[in-house]
C-alpha cells in the first residue's frame, strides 16, 4: 500500500465549509486501489498551517502528498504547477493575520514547481470526466504559503516524497445563486481519486501541452 497524506482547509473568509476537506475526507473513507489515504485538515493561518503539515508529515511518513484548497470562482479542479515564496493576502487569514510581500521561506528559493506528474494528473482528471486544468499561478494567500511550504519540507526534510497543490472550486452550498461555478464534493472527489491514483504509479509525465497564452 502506498501511503498518502491528503489535506484540506478548515473554512474561511466567512464560510461555513470549505470544498477542499469535504473533497479530502470523502477521499480518505473510499480511498483508490492500492493507497492509504490519510486526510488532515489544515488551520488556515500563515505559519500555523505549515505547523500542522509538518506534524503529519511526520506522523503518517507517507510517500505521496497532495494538498488541496479552495479557488472560488474556478470551474473546474486546477492542478498547481509552481508555487512562489511570497505571501500577500488580500484578505487576513482565521487568526487576523494579513502579511504584504513577505516571504513564505526566508532565504528560500524564489519557487519550486511540483513534483507530481502534473499533466499525467490533469488528463487523468479529465478521463474521470471531471473539469479540470493545469494551473500556473497558487495565488499569494494560505494555499500558495502550503503549496511552497510543502515543496520546501519534501525538499530539505523529506528527500524521494513526491507533492504538490491542487485547488478544487466552491461547493454548491457556497453559491447557491448560480453567480459561479461551483462541483459537487463527490464530484470533485472522484477527480482527486483519479489525481492520487496516477501520481502513485507515474513518475514520468506527459508530454502535452496545457499552457496558457496569458
Amino acid at each position: 500500500m502506498t501511503r498518502v497524506l491528503l489535506t484540506g482547509f478548515e473554512p474561511f473568509g466567512g464560510e461555513s465549509v470549505n470544498p477542499s476537506w469535504q473533497a479530502a475526507e470523502r477521499v480518505a473513507a473510499a480511498p483508490p486501489d492500492g493507497l492509504a489515504v490519510t486526510a488532515v485538515q489544515l488551520p488556515c493561518v500563515f505559519g500555523e498551517s505549515l505547523t500542522a503539515l509538518r506534524s503529519a508529515l511526520d506522523r503518517v511518513r507517507p510517500e505521496l502528498v497532495v494538498c488541496l484548497g479552495q479557488a472560488g470562482g474556478r470551474p473546474g479542479v486546477t492542478v498547481e504547477r509552481v508555487a512562489i515564496n511570497v505571501d500577500d493576502a488580500r484578505i487576513p487569514d482565521n487568526a487576523g493575520a494579513q502579511p504584504v510581500d513577505e516571504p513564505v521561506v526566508p532565504g528560500g528559493p524564489a519557487a519550486y514547481f511540483s513534483s507530481l506528474p502534473v499533466k499525467a494528473c490533469v488528463a487523468a482528471v479529465r478521463d474521470a470526466g471531471v473539469p479540470v486544468a493545469l494551473s500556473h499561478t497558487a495565488g499569494t494567500f494560505v494555499c500558495n504559503h502550503v503549496a511552497y511550504g510543502l515543496a520546501h519540507l519534501l525538499a530539505t526534510e523529506h528527500p524521494g516524497v513526491r507533492g504538490g497543490f491542487v485547488h478544487v472550486p466552491w461547493a454548491p452550498s457556497q453559491v447557491l445563486d448560480g453567480s459561479a461555478p461551483s462541483l459537487p464534493a463527490e464530484v470533485v472527489a472522484d477527480g482527486v481519486r483519479a489525481l492520487l491514483a496516477t501520481a502513485a504509479t507515474t513518475t514520468q509525465d506527459l508530454r502535452s501541452t496545457e499552457g496558457t497564452t496569458h
